[in-house]
């Protein structure tokens, strides 16, 4: 495999700083398991209060956090309304069918948002044929819809929908302190509407592993059994979890710098003819850009570019992602941009 100097391929690829691993060497630690773990306590504490929530649980992954949500707020045979780029629906296994027995419908949203009137829509009647519609699910931001931070005025028009109907709400909350920085809003007011959110600590924020899971106490306490089913329960997971706590001190506010990267390389992109984008789109760390115009395929430019040392994602025949983080600098965006030029100018 080719030596990779800009990675680009997500925020996923995020180190720990050197920051941060002191901070884990010096963790105190106990057994989760059974309450004792005060730096696994403190995290699970933080996330409360940053969402507003009664009570979190920490939990080794993001997907895991969907799932276990999915699990206590459906039954076998329950539908989940999404959009059809989300997550849960492409990349979590088909967790929902196998795990929940959940059935998913995707919505049409527009960049991965979409609206109350289409939730309102999409609520099936009561009737022993058709299945149950259970939960609305929202992804803040959208991955796939190209880093999109949802409005304040629709998360609070969809879940209004929702609890009409008497469905349940489910945030999956991987970037949202990503458009909590973008716009302004606090994460407690994104996450009023909904039962369960969650955030994630190994992406833009840093961490080498964890995300964490709020709600009601009741909601967590039937969490914590199916953690436990899962496999997901730890010992002295403290070393983990502080760099989540680390994370959530030092590494909120400097999204932004990745926010501003992103919109540079945006921009740059745009400028090439080969590159289809829209860079007044792009409000968070993702660019989602469009190579049609090449006459080559996504996964032959992404091989290209491997090839002079950058990685990108392909996300479909004909579009490659981009995402900004914190182990990228402005230098690397401008060096990123010459290899994309000399790559699609052949």
């Amino acid at each position: 495999m080719p030596e990779i100097k800009i990675d680009l391929f997500s925020d996923t690829m995020t180190k720990p700083t050197a920051e941060m691993r002191r901070f884990m060497c010096n963790a105190e630690v106990g057994d989760e398991q059974k309450g004792e773990d005060p730096t696994v306590n403190l995290l699970q504490e933080m996330v409360a209060e940053l969402l507003g929530k009664p009570a979190a649980l920490f939990l080794p992954s993001g997907t895991m956090c969907n799932q276990i949500a999915f699990l206590l707020h459906c039954r076998p045979g329950d539908e989940i309304l999404l959009d059809r780029t989300a997550h849960p629906l492409n990349s979590e296994g088909g967790g929902p069918a196998a795990l929940a027995g959940a059935m998913v419908m995707p919505l049409q949203g527009v960049r991965g948002v979409f609206s109350a009137e289409q939730v309102k829509a999409a609520v099936r009647p009561i009737t022993r044929y058709q299945p149950k519609t259970r939960v609305v699910s929202v992804e803040q931001t959208s991955n796939m819809g190209g880093g999109t931070v949802w409005p304040l005025q629709t998360v609070g028009r969809v879940c209004d929908v929702a609890h009409e109907n008497s469905l349940r709400t489910h945030m999956d909350g991987a970037r949202l302190l990503n458009a909590v920085v973008a716009s302004g809003v606090p994460a407690k007011e994104f996450a009023a509407g909904f039962d369960s959110v969650w955030i994630d600590f190994s992406k833009g924020l840093g961490a080498p592993v964890g995300a964490a899971l709020a709600g009601s106490q009741e909601f967590i306490q039937e969490a914590w059994q199916w953690k436990q089913r899962l496999g997901g329960a730890m010992r002295q997971a403290g070393i983990i979890a502080a760099a989540g706590v680390f994370a959530l001190r030092q590494h909120v506010g400097r999204l932004a710098v990745d926010h501003d990267n992103a919109k540079f390389l945006a921009r740059g992109l745009a400028e090439l003819r080969a590159i289809g984008l829209n860079p007044d789109e792009v409000e968070t760390n993702i660019v989602i850009h469009d190579i049609s115009r090449t006459g080559r395929t996504a996964r032959e430019i992404a091989d290209d570019l491997l090839n002079h040392g950058l990685r990108m994602s392909v996300v479909s025949p004909d579009r490659l992602r981009a995402v900004t983080h914190l182990d990228i600098s402005r230098k690397d965006v401008e060096e990123a941009l010459q290899i994309v030029k000399r790559v699609v100018e052949k």
